[in-house]
């Protein structure tokens, strides 16, 4: 079951999160997040934009979410969309169907052009955005570091017509 995140779940997506920010470069993140913070962040999302999560076992196992590409009024039709699953539930066709139901919704909005980026290399990511429907549109060599090295990043990019 996919449906609307609210503030609540803001601990159980902060568990989620955290994990990528510790373990991972999928975020360049670096110190793991309140629950404050991440029901910060969320509110600030919610007033305009789909955050969802997907329920297995009455348990959150992932979330995705959109939020503006940029402040300037000429990108409001622009976003940026977020998507990650906790560890035991990636592989298990969450992400498809969570992103499946993101980009429903963002159409319905009247979003007009979708961006998702990646640290690189994803494989796993890459193949998510570009079944979906996105086209890769930018790769910038070593933009990110963490745990001490150089880290690339692609940019994938959806257009509603």
């Amino acid at each position: 079951m996919i449906r609307c995140a609210s503030i609540a779940d803001a601990s159980a997506i902060r568990a989620i999160y955290n994990h990528y920010v510790t373990d991972t470069v999928i975020t360049f993140e670096e110190q793991p997040v309140t629950t404050a913070e991440m029901q910060s962040r969320m509110a600030a999302v919610l007033e305009r934009l789909p955050w969802l999560v997907p329920e297995r076992d009455g348990d959150i196992a992932g979330y995705a979410y959109a939020s503006p590409w940029k402040a300037r009024i000429g990108y409001r039709f622009a976003v940026e969309s977020t998507i990650y699953l906790a560890p035991a539930h990636v592989g298990h066709g969450f992400g498809s169907a969570l992103y499946e139901t993101l980009l429903e919704r963002l159409r319905a909005r009247g979003i007009h052009c979708v961006i998702g980026g990646a640290a690189l290399p994803n494989p796993a990511s890459v193949a998510l955005h570009e079944k979906l429907g996105f086209t890769k549109v930018a790769h910038f060599r070593e933009n990110g570091f963490k745990f001490g090295r150089w880290i690339d990043v692609g940019y994938w990019q959806r257009i509603f017509r």
